[in-house]
């Protein structure tokens, strides 16, 4: 049997399956973004930009875009009723304080310890960006990363120890990939859910870790 791979929009749906009603949210840029498309409507869930928003909504629909309404990532949103701006300083007290449930986050590589990186590759030609990153990694209760299972070049993103500059030490608690689910526990990558046609012998000789099989 084939594997077919998640697409980015797969996994920000089933990403936005897994926040519970009531939590506070940061999505971090790029990826993650996509995951306001997909949040059910019946559930109340508060998303928080670092550049000041807090309580948006999924992007708008054409033709009502209001280019005063963005997030970190410049991309449009919506406001939701009783959604707010605020100092770019009381937003980092936001993530630094303690006060996210949840902040869904992409990564260049994650270790099975939880550490993650997220913002440079180590090459002397890229442009270090690191932006909340930090923060976000030490601030908030729980970080889910998501991310492609392995680089271009099929090189394990899920490793035994980072190579590339740190973002934030043991932080992170799930790992959603174009193949799988994996719940980080106790230094244990554990895989709780896997696309059809894949078996778990071929996820682990794609990842850089040893995995454990927690599926039901």
């Amino acid at each position: 049997m084939s594997v077919q791979k998640r697409s980015r929009e797969d996994i920000a749906k089933i990403i936005a399956q897994d926040i519970p009603e009531g939590a506070y949210v940061n999505l971090g840029i790029g990826l993650p973004t996509n995951v306001s498309k997909y949040l059910p409507k019946d559930k109340e869930i508060f998303l928080h930009s670092e550049n000041g928003v807090l309580a948006f909504g999924p992007p708008p629909k054409e033709g009502e875009e209001d280019p005063d309404l963005v997030n970190a990532g410049k991309e449009l949103i919506t406001l939701l009723s009783g959604g707010c701006f605020m100092h770019h300083g009381d937003s980092f007290d936001i993530m630094r304080g303690g006060h996210l449930d949840i902040c869904v986050i992409g990564a260049f590589q994650v270790a099975d310890n939880g550490d993650l990186a997220n913002w440079h590759t180590g090459k002397e030609d890229d442009i270090p960006a690191v932006g909340g990153a930090m923060d976000l990694a030490v601030g908030a209760k729980r970080i889910f990363v998501c991310m492609e299972h392995t680089t271009k070049k099929g090189e394990p993103k899920i490793v035994s120890q980072l190579t590339y500059p740190i973002t934030g030490e043991q932080c992170v608690n799930r790992i959603y990939t174009d193949l799988c689910i994996i719940q980080l526990e106790n230094g244990q990558a554990k895989v709780i859910e896997m696309v059809d046609g894949l078996s778990f012998d071929q996820l682990q000789t794609m990842t850089g870790c040893p995995l454990v099989d927690a599926r039901q």
